[in-house]
């Protein structure tokens, strides 16, 4: 029981990981919940292994992204189109539609890029450190840096085409 209660708030705390990485890798919000289910299933499942040799956060997003990049590669195989809805952000008191509609193309074009670099844009988003993308993604620091900075430029160039 006290493993569960754990669970739930260490879930609770981080719910924002699950969050993105579900936004970034579904097009509809059926897809989004069906995934957000995957990702809590297979923390629980390595739940009672965590090692407490990262930070809790990191080893969420390594299993989030793997499950999301497990079930996006399952997905094109299949080959069935997903329509693509707007997310639907939010409103508050300092609402800037300005501001949404620039992140929602940018969430559009992040959409198209290919599943790494989805994960690696959602981590640098986030505001992690190349470290710390590196070692979630498993890829060296330079590398990580390297592929940020093309993401940017392809995004750029990207989001100055429309």
């Amino acid at each position: 029981m006290a493993d569960e209660e754990e669970f739930v708030k260490v879930i609770k705390q981080n719910e924002r990981v699950i969050f993105k990485i579900t936004t970034v890798y579904t097009r509809n919000e059926v897809d989004q919940q069906d995934l957000y289910q995957d990702i809590v299933y297979q923390l629980w499942k390595s739940f009672r292994t965590f090692r407490n040799e990262s930070k809790i956060s990191t080893w969420m997003y390594r299993i989030a992204l793997n499950t999301a990049l497990t079930r996006y590669k399952r997905h094109k195989k299949c080959g069935h189109p997903v329509p693509i809805e707007k997310v639907i952000l939010q409103q508050t008191e300092n609402y800037d539609i300005e501001f949404e509609e620039r992140l929602a193309l940018l969430y559009k074009q992040i959409h198209e890029l290919n599943s790494l670099e989805k994960g690696i844009m959602l981590l640098l988003l986030e505001g992690k450190k190349y470290e710390e993308i590196s070692e979630i993604i498993g890829l060296s620091s330079s590398n990580v840096g390297t592929r940020i900075s093309r993401i940017k430029q392809k995004l750029k160039q990207r989001i100055n085409k429309k």
